[in-house]
């Protein structure tokens, strides 16, 4: 590691003459890409000029409680404060392991987010309904912006089917382990007794794609026109602007009505489609992986039960890692981090784990 870690640190230096250096910062895009290569390396330089510092504390301790030709005192000091030392040492070298895990390049990415009602009919679509307004919340939160692209409203308020794009730096990292279905324990409106139901919401995340992720040629595509339904007015609900991409290998289908325009209706539902055809890619590639080893957070397949919300205990449990909060209403209001940031822990720790291996 500490190859590595040298390595870096000599790269980041480089970076950071360059960006003092008038022949690079002439450049607009180069220096964009300097920023940004010092903003991903420096967490790293930093933690590994600390870890330094501490190791060099250590030795310097080591050697004063060593020598008997020290003075009694400072000999005392010293050896009491390397226990300390080798705790803080222990602690950077964990963090510097994290730090160089290799980045996911789709972690950056903005998300297509696709919530579904389940088992469990009208309720089912209620709580799919509530499921997206706490994501809405929590990206919000994290200042990105959501955008309906389509949407299937229930008789009773929920959505049958809801899909949206959230667009912001590092959206799909944060959003990447609500993959699969997330089941309600509650009493549901519709009951007159009291008794409480199970009913379910599947959720699909996917790192939205580009162009060059998937080769769609223009031949396997139909395309579709028809009334946009819903909110809007007339001008929705007459004009021809709703669009249904069909990829004809795959038999995927897509559409989109969130505009008044065809053409900008197009464009969002290709983002779909190429970001459903690039996650089919992933499953793939999974599933020939899967015999080889099985994920401890989840494989992110939305026919896996991954959570459970239970509201007369206004609990949610996280089966992947077996975490339970009883914060259920905040967590609803999209403070997820209860869950998610041990989510994320135990996804580093697997990585780590691989890597070790």
């Amino acid at each position: 590691m500490q190859d590595q870690l040298e390595a870096l640190e000599a790269k980041y230096q480089e970076v950071e003459a360059q960006l003092q250096d008038p022949e690079y910062t002439r450049d607009p895009k180069r220096l964009i890409e300097l920023a940004r290569l010092r903003a991903e390396m420096e967490p790293v330089a930093k933690a590994w000029a600390t870890q330094r510092s501490l190791i060099k504390q250590l030795d310097e301790a080591e050697a004063i409680a060593s020598d008997r030709e020290t003075d009694a005192e400072l000999r005392e000091l010293a050896q009491s404060e390397i226990p300390e030392l080798k705790k803080s040492i222990q602690a950077g070298e964990e963090e510097l392991r994290r730090l160089l895990i290799p980045k996911d390049p789709k972690d950056a990415r903005n998300v297509i987010l696709e919530v579904r009602a389940g088992t469990g009919g009208e309720e089912a679509a209620l709580f799919a309904g509530e499921l997206f307004r706490m994501y809405v919340r929590f990206a919000e939160r994290k200042g990105f912006k959501v955008s309906v692209l389509d949407e299937s409203e229930a008789d009773m308020g929920g959505v049958k089917e809801i899909i949206a794009q959230i667009e912001g730096e590092g959206a799909y990292s944060l959003f990447r382990f609500e993959s699969g279905v997330h089941r309600v324990q509650r009493v549901p409106k519709t009951e007159s007794q009291g008794r409480v139901h199970t009913s379910a919401a599947t959720v699909a995340v996917m790192p939205e794609a580009e162009e060059v992720d998937v080769q769609i040629l223009e031949k396997d595509l139909r395309i579709d026109e028809f009334c946009s339904g819903g909110k809007g007015g007339q001008g929705v609900n007459t004009t021809y602007s709703a669009v249904r991409v069909t990829h004809l290998p795959t038999n995927t289908v897509v559409q989109c009505q969130d505009e008044r325009s065809k053409l900008k209706n197009l464009a969002k539902a290709m983002t779909v489609l190429r970001s459903r055809l690039l996650e089919k890619a992933m499953e793939e590639q999974t599933a020939n992986s899967a015999a080889l080893r099985k994920s401890q957070v989840g494989s992110g397949d939305r026919s896996e039960k991954i959570r459970t919300y239970n509201f007369p205990q206004s609990r949610v449990t996280d089966h992947r890692i077996n975490v339970t909060t009883h914060q259920l209403e905040t967590f609803m209001q999209g403070q997820l981090e209860p869950i998610l940031e041990p989510l994320r822990a135990a996804f580093e720790a697997e990585r780590l784990q691989q890597l070790d291996g």
